[in-house]
């Protein structure tokens, strides 16, 4: 693994216990994503969830805002060049394989925003399966002002929690929205203020990280297969991660601590 300390690296991976943070570190340029940060996060998320000690990944922004989206420096020059769809579409194949981990992952993902999140960066700050945000955190869609779609994961994080009429709005119709608006939509679990966030995400993640792995991975999975399986397939699978869960020596423990404390 490179130095974690690294100044260099445009993502950093620390890990502590069950918990793993990896922090966007284009601080210059607002954590915008280019080449470089897109395969560093495929990298960087491969380990993770490679790690059967990590029950909980945070991502976090260093410098004054969270993700500022795509590179457009990195989109101008491709524009300029006339090369976009090789240019573009090899840095989100990166980018989106980064995403498919995220979401693929037997661990809970947290986003812990501040500052600006727009465009991929709102797209990252919304495909984790939680996001904590600074009071004073910005979303902004930034996608049909310059006239393109949504991608970055944008549109399977916000559909998914807010339905379809809401993701519209917030795509084609807002021009941005606040931490406390994410909350009221079902966005973010909680805001805080800009001074707390960081000790507020450690609580969260150490809250989040004492639930078993299996525990763990059978919820996320069922819960993001739920909206499209038919009723017989998710009890089916209910029934199979329940069973699976059963046979591991935390379940065995939390029954014999019940049990115990009831005769």
């Amino acid at each position: 693994m490179p130095d974690p300390a690294s100044p260099n690296d445009p993502a950093l991976l620390r890990i502590d216990g069950a918990i793993a943070t990896i922090t966007l570190n284009r601080p210059a340029a607002f954590n915008a994503i280019n080449m470089t940060i897109a395969k560093k996060l495929e990298q960087l998320g491969a380990e993770v969830e490679a790690n059967k000690d990590v029950r909980v990944l945070v991502i976090e922004g260093e410098g004054r805002a969270f993700c500022a989206g795509g590179d457009l420096q990195t989109i101008g020059a491709a524009t300029e060049a006339n090369n976009i769809a090789p240019v573009v579409g090899e840095m989100l194949h990166h980018y989106h394989a980064f995403i498919e981990t995220v979401r693929r992952m037997p661990k809970i993902v947290l986003s812990s925003v501040h500052g600006s999140a727009a465009g991929a960066g709102m797209g990252l700050a919304f495909v984790t399966d939680l996001c904590i945000a600074a009071e004073d955190a910005r979303f902004t869609p930034a996608y049909a002002k310059i006239g393109v779609s949504p991608d970055g994961g944008s549109t399977v994080g916000i559909v998914g929690t807010v339905g379809t009429r809401r993701a519209l709005q917030i795509f084609l119709a807002e021009d941005g929205f606040t931490a406390q608006q994410a909350y009221e939509w079902g966005l973010v679990v909680k805001t805080v203020p800009a001074a707390e966030l960081k000790a507020a995400t450690r609580q969260l993640a150490e809250r989040l990280a004492k639930n078993p792995p299996a525990a763990i991975a059978g919820t996320k999975s069922l819960v993001y297969q739920a909206a499209t399986t038919p009723t017989k397939q998710q009890l089916d699978a209910e029934e199979h991660k329940i069973i699976t869960s059963m046979h591991t020596e935390d379940f065995r423990v939390a029954v014999k601590k019940f049990t115990s404390k009831s005769k």
